[in-house]
């Protein structure tokens, strides 16, 4: 039996609306990770049994559940929202680890909430599946991401562009605060609020902070958000929903939305079918992040010094922390990408010649740094030649192919192959979804029988746009 608690829940009330999920007509368990119920300690036969499935389907609640909607606000592709908060998902609870760590317990596509704008607070069964597919994977790569605990049909249809199967994804994640949630309450004027909700993310993420410390807790989450997003870079991942209400404070990736993984390295490439204006292009994304984290920081300014010109310039400098933060960072990445352990102006110069190369060549970004190791880099290339010039002085660094498998991996969500499989699922059939879960979990060991997996799309199988699930 599951029990839980909800520290959230004992904030004040404005910072949530308590409510119960609306009822579905038949669930049924679609897929249950039994590696992250283990890691976090829940009893995963329970979860398979009926009592199980009807929590994970929000038709009943454990033991100390205390169900809620939480608000934030946030700016959408530029545009201030003042009132988002959680359109389609309910937190149930927290599970409190012997180490100290907790895990927030959430059910997304529950049903309409308070702050569901007129939507109908249901997923459907594409978006849960590309969600679970997608985080954990991004996991298996080594990227700090909310989790997907399970998936379950609800016996409901769901209207979109068309009738679909409705479903609902259960997420976990070491919190849900994102930097909307500060935009919400700074925009009340509220700071006891702001200072309540700060006291509760530095306690939830970054314990190692005093109380009340603004300035520290935003130069943790710039230190984190420039990892992060380093290693998107790295990965060819584009969020493609960029919001202040998608940033998480700890660092996390979360919602995804129209999310993908490029096939052919293009700096400028856009996969959201609501991005007409490449705000959130792969290349757009550090520099998003930095504008992301101003408006955190303009949220906190009250609280990290009663002299507003000294908050400022307090808070301009930790700002001023994630360009060295990220570079650092992105050179790690990218250095050991292609096989060195360190590096200086000259790597950069290399690192960034290569990059200019395979934009050039419609060379594809994952097959192109998996394949520096066994050769099969230069194949990825329109003209190879552009390749040859390139590798001639890259190999005068003597690239450890070890540490180049360790970092590129073989494996990828590829954005093909999970349209595939949400097509088949809808028609019943999940062993496609199965499969890429099994293959994706060891992205990085080269499974020869699934190379059918690795493989760029044909041009007709290409994936130009993603979606959101509402």
């Amino acid at each position: 039996m599951l029990k839980f608690d909800n520290s959230y829940a004992r904030l004040p009330e404005r910072f949530f609306t308590r409510m119960q999920a609306q009822p579905v007509s038949a669930p049924s368990l679609l897929k249950l990770n039994d590696n992250l119920a283990a890691e976090i300690g829940l009893d995963a036969d329970w979860l398979r049994s009926e009592q199980g499935v009807a929590m994970l389907a929000g038709n009943a609640l454990p033991e100390g559940a205390d169900p809620l909607a939480q608000v934030y606000a946030g700016h959408q592709f530029g545009g201030w929202s003042p009132r988002l908060g959680d359109g389609r998902a309910l937190l149930l609870g927290e599970i409190a680890g012997a180490d100290g760590s907790h895990w927030d317990i959430q059910l997304k596509g529950s049903g309409p909430t308070p702050y569901s704008r007129a939507g109908d607070g249901r997923a459907w069964l594409g978006p849960v599946l590309r969600e679970y597919i997608i985080s954990e994977a991004m996991a298996a790569l080594g990227v700090p991401t909310t989790r997907a605990l399970a998936a379950v049909s609800t016996g409901d249809i769901v209207l979109r562009e068309d009738r679909f199967p409705g479903a609902i994804l259960t997420r976990v994640a070491s919190s849900h605060v994102r930097v909307g949630t500060f935009q919400y309450f700074a925009s009340q004027q509220d700071s006891d609020g702001v200072r309540t909700l700060l006291n509760f993310a530095i306690a939830r993420h970054y314990p190692q902070l005093q109380a009340d410390d603004a300035i520290g807790f935003l130069t943790a989450v710039v230190e984190a958000q420039a990892a992060l997003v380093a290693k998107w870079m790295g990965l060819g991942f584009i969020h493609g929903v960029m919001n202040t209400d998608n940033c998480h404070v700890g660092g996390l990736t979360i919602d995804y939305g129209p999310c993908a993984f490029m096939d052919a390295y293009n700096p400028a490439k856009v996969f959201s079918s609501i991005d007409q204006f490449g705000r959130y292009a792969y290349g757009a994304q550090p520099e998003i992040l930095v504008w992301n984290l101003a408006q955190l920081a303009s949220s906190l300014l009250p609280l990290i010094d009663d002299d507003m010109d000294k908050a400022v310039e307090a808070a301009q400098a930790a700002l001023h922390m994630f360009g060295p933060a990220y570079t650092a960072r992105w050179q790690d990445v990218f250095f050991a990408k292609v096989g060195l352990a360190e590096g200086g102006d000259a790597e950069i110069t290399l690192v960034q010649d290569l990059l200019t190369r395979m934009s050039e060549n419609q060379a594809d970004f994952t097959l192109t740094f998996r394949g520096l190791a066994d050769g099969g880099a230069r194949d990825q290339f329109v003209d190879p030649t552009a390749f040859d010039e390139w590798a001639a002085a890259w190999r005068q660094n003597s690239p450890d192919t070890d540490l180049m498998n360790a970092t590129n991996p073989a494996f990828i969500p590829r954005n093909h192959q999970i349209e595939l499989a949400i097509k088949e699922a809808v028609e019943g059939n999940l062993s496609r979804v199965n499969r890429l879960n099994t293959v994706l979990s060891t992205p990085f060991v080269a499974q020869t029988e699934h190379a059918d997996l690795m493989a760029a799309p044909q041009t007709q199988e290409l994936v130009h746009q993603t979606f959101c699930g509402t």
